[in-house]
């Protein structure tokens, strides 16, 4: 009889234990709120570790360092500064970051205070990714995937790159949106801008979730407000040569190299290098954002986008009374699904892709997998095969495809998963189904 107990108490057990443990990961448990601190903790420790154990890998900080000290001699002809690397070509604000840190690290030669001030700033923007991914709502489940990447350790305290720096930038205007401080958000995610135009891959959809949460004149306010930010930024460099700093800062005609590319190298050098190749990816880019417009990021709006635009040219509120409702609708999880979405969309088309991009990728990923709706095991698998793509060094035929495929998988998965958004439950009556 006692056996029998035995038996019947010990699945009781595991059923118990399976339910505390899913409990745990899915941020219902009390102790759920300590999981995002101790990984915290442990990557604190991995990126010690890096810094003290790996050696460092000169690209670019050096050739930053020549920049900043033509800079410290007065130059302020954007194309006149330059460095082995090759001229500089990156917004006013990365200059005065970088000239921070030229003092404060002896004219760069201090790199392992260097590879420790990035080390900070990598656990800095952790901590804020996490934030975010807990405004949205996000399981701690998925919170692993974004402390385990090598690439991304090795981007941030072993290269030094100024993609580090935007990111944080842009990570932290996420979060100051979904807070609702909409001019705190847009004044930092332009000096986000101001590091690398990189973040101008977002700018589509910050313009969308300003227009729903603070209107069409409220976002056209927010808008000249990140250009006069601009414009301060780069004011001690316009009386030299506007032209020039406008030409460098914000190049568009940028020749790409195939040898560097990580996402194209499967099309081949010729098909890479041709114009035609180039159109293509500029129309698929615009066409997919379109479609997301369409189909999911005005939803909220419950209003067909000819009607917006219509109101908008006749200088009218396009949402009128609906405004504040639209507003309140628009949540964290939308917020962030969004903009990750729309930068996801940006990296797919890119020309070329270079291993520090995956900065703006690799934190992304976990978040947008889960919104897909997809089993938490092929999440893992997906973002596992990312992981390795961007590892391979050089890239090949294979790793630049599985990099271009998991861009296209997760861009897919996310319109597909998000397609109930907004949408009214049946027996609902007119309440619209609100986006936690």
């Amino acid at each position: 009889m006692a056996k029998v107990k035995e038996i019947e108490i010990e699945p009781a057990m595991h059923t118990e234990l399976y339910r505390q443990v899913k409990s745990f990961l899915l941020f219902t448990h009390p102790l759920s709120k300590y999981g995002s601190l101790l990984l915290l903790f442990v990557d604190a420790l991995l990126t010690s570790l890096i810094i003290h154990k790996i050696s460092y890998t000169e690209i670019d900080w050096k050739a930053y360092m020549e920049q900043i000290q033509q800079y410290v001699e007065g130059e302020r002809d954007y194309t006149k500064i330059k460095g082995g690397t090759g001229p500089l070509v990156y917004p006013a604000a990365h200059v005065y970051i970088y000239l921070a840190l030229y003092h404060i690290t002896d004219k760069g030669k201090n790199i392992l205070l260097a590879q420790r001030i990035f080390g900070v700033l990598y656990l800095a923007t952790i901590a804020i990714v996490m934030a975010c991914y807990r405004r949205a709502k996000a399981p701690l489940y998925i919170f692993p995937m974004l402390v385990l990447s090598k690439r991304l350790h090795s981007i941030f305290v072993l290269r030094l790159f100024n993609d580090c720096l935007a990111v944080f930038f842009l990570w932290a205007a996420i979060y100051t949106f979904q807070r609702r401080y909409w001019t705190l958000g847009s004044l930092t995610y332009s000096f986000g801008l101001g590091i690398k135009m990189s973040l101008l891959l977002a700018l589509p959809t910050i313009g969308v979730v300003l227009f729903l949460g603070r209107g069409f004149q409220g976002a056209l306010k927010q808008a000249w407000l990140m250009g006069q930010v601009q414009i301060i930024l780069a004011f001690p460099f316009l009386p030299t040569n506007a032209i020039g700093y406008l030409s460098r800062a914000f190049e568009f005609s940028r020749t790409f190299f195939f040898r560097w590319t990580v996402n194209w190298r499967f099309m081949g050098e010729q098909k890479f290098l041709s114009r035609e190749f180039s159109i293509t990816l500029l129309i698929g880019h615009i066409s997919t954002l379109v479609l997301f417009i369409m189909t999911r990021w005005l939803k909220p709006t419950e209003k067909p986008i000819t009607e917006l635009v219509a109101e908008a040219l006749k200088w009218k509120e396009p949402l009128g009374k609906m405004q504040h409702a639209c507003s309140v609708r628009i949540s964290p999880n939308y917020i962030l699904t969004t903009i990750l979405t729309a930068n996801a969309i940006g990296m797919l088309f890119a020309r070329s892709l270079h291993y520090q991009f995956y900065a703006y990728i690799a934190l992304a990923t976990p978040f947008l997998l889960w919104r897909s709706g997809m089993h938490p095991v092929l999440q893992y698998v997906i973002w596992a095969a990312q992981e390795w793509a961007w590892n391979v060094y050089p890239s090949t035929d294979v790793s630049s495809g599985v990099v271009v495929g998991v861009l296209f998988v997760t861009i897919a998965s996310v319109w597909w998963g998000t397609r109930m958004d907004f949408v009214v439950p049946k027996g609902d009556g007119g309440a619209s189904k609100k986006f936690t």
